[in-house]
């Protein structure tokens, strides 16, 4: 195998341990360094990789060692193998609050992908305008589990909590105006929803909803 010794120690056993492959945090490392890692995990494709927070040079990188790789730009994510696995257990539904927001959404819904989870995608449906969340109920109620990704706000989330049996993976993002702190404020708002159900990440953290949501929704034993 790639020694990549001197700044990586890949988890490969994590998916037969906890049933969840272990995903690589790109920002922060050097190209060199995730092609180090994509040829490490290139030896094992019987394990699915996730990419995420990858920026241009970091995708050069990795198309150069796994060109086949399944590359998605907006969402800064790439996976190997690139075919996403046959869907099982329950529906997830991620929502975007705006466009703006569609980043941190798009990473949710391939994470979810990725991990075997039947997943749809809800853009532009922000409180601003709450006829157009209204029209998809019957997709949220349909879902076992909701991403609702939102920032300026943040109040999307305990909306959908008030509409839905199924609970509520909060992400707030780091979209909005100055008093918004960079998702602080939407995360504070998350974080305090009066709404039961609802689950809050880290800002800007759509791997982490779409995981979670995933695991959610797993088939029943």
């Amino acid at each position: 195998m790639t020694d990549i010794s001197a700044y990586a120690d890949l988890d490969l056993d994590r998916a037969r341990r906890r049933g969840y492959p272990e995903a690589v945090y790109c920002a922060g490392k050097t190209p060199e360094q995730v092609a180090g890692i994509a040829a490490a995990v290139r030896e094992r494709p019987d394990v699915v990789t996730l990419f995420t927070r990858a920026g241009p040079a970091h995708a050069a990188a990795i198309l150069g060692v796994l060109p086949d790789a399944g590359h998605d730009p907006s969402a800064g994510l790439l996976a190997w193998p690139p075919a996403v696995p046959v869907p099982s257990g329950g529906p997830v539904a991620i929502l975007a609050a705006g466009t703006s927001d569609l980043p941190v959404a798009r990473e949710a819904l391939l994470t979810a992908r990725y991990l075997g989870r039947p997943a749809d995608l809800v853009v532009d449906v922000g409180v601003a305008g709450l006829h157009r969340v209204l029209s998809h109920l019957g997709l949220l109620r349909r879902a076992r589990a909701v991403v609702v990704v939102a920032g300026m706000d943040g109040a999307l989330p305990g909306v959908v909590a008030g509409l839905i049996s199924a609970p509520v993976v909060a992400v707030p993002t780091s979209v909005g105006y100055g008093a918004a702190f960079e998702g602080l404020a939407a995360l504070l708002t998350m974080l305090n929803a009066c709404a039961p159900g609802v689950a809050v990440v880290n800002i800007d953290n759509g791997y982490g909803a779409g995981h979670l949501a995933a695991q959610i929704a797993a088939p029943w034993e």
